[in-house]
């Protein structure tokens, strides 16, 4: 029982170490200036801001939690993928085919409930969409592609 004890100190020491070093490995927690931000219908741009804007654009709050690593590591990488794939405040610098498919994507993840993702979700309650919301959003990519017209 005393060599348990031991070990389980020891490692309980290493963990703490490796925590405590984790800190010095910073992530970069900026917020690029607004370019050309998505114009939407003003019903659906507050639950797009509510919902996608803190990883889908340059206007992120980052919690008190994104400076403390491990977490801070998955936020920013969270952050950076949803900037890629996806970013709001850079709307207009995508082609309007690009747009278009952008649009028939956010109707489909939000639709589908996949965005924004379960995990977020649960440390964001603000950000969760109701069935109608995402039925609001839905309809709007719609009318923003029809008006478009056929491609």
């Amino acid at each position: 029982m005393r060599s348990f004890r031991k070990y389980a100190m020891i490692g309980s020491l290493v963990l703490a170490a490796a925590l405590v070093a984790a800190q010095a490995i910073r992530i970069e927690r900026t917020n690029p200036s607004v370019r050309s931000e998505i114009a939407a219908d003003p019903a659906i741009k507050p639950l797009l801001k509510r919902a996608c804007y803190n990883c889908h654009s340059n206007e992120t709050v980052w919690p008190w939690y994104s400076g403390v690593a491990p977490v801070s590591w998955l936020v920013g990488s969270d952050v950076s993928e949803g900037r890629e794939e996806l970013n709001f405040s850079e709307w207009g610098s995508y082609s309007a085919d690009v747009q278009e498919r952008k649009l028939k994507a956010i109707a489909k993840e939000t639709g589908e409930g996949d965005m924004p993702p379960w995990y977020y979700s649960i440390m964001h309650r603000e950000s969760r969409l109701s069935p109608e919301e995402r039925t609001a959003i839905g309809n709007w990519t719609a009318s923003v592609l029809s008006q478009r017209g056929p491609r």
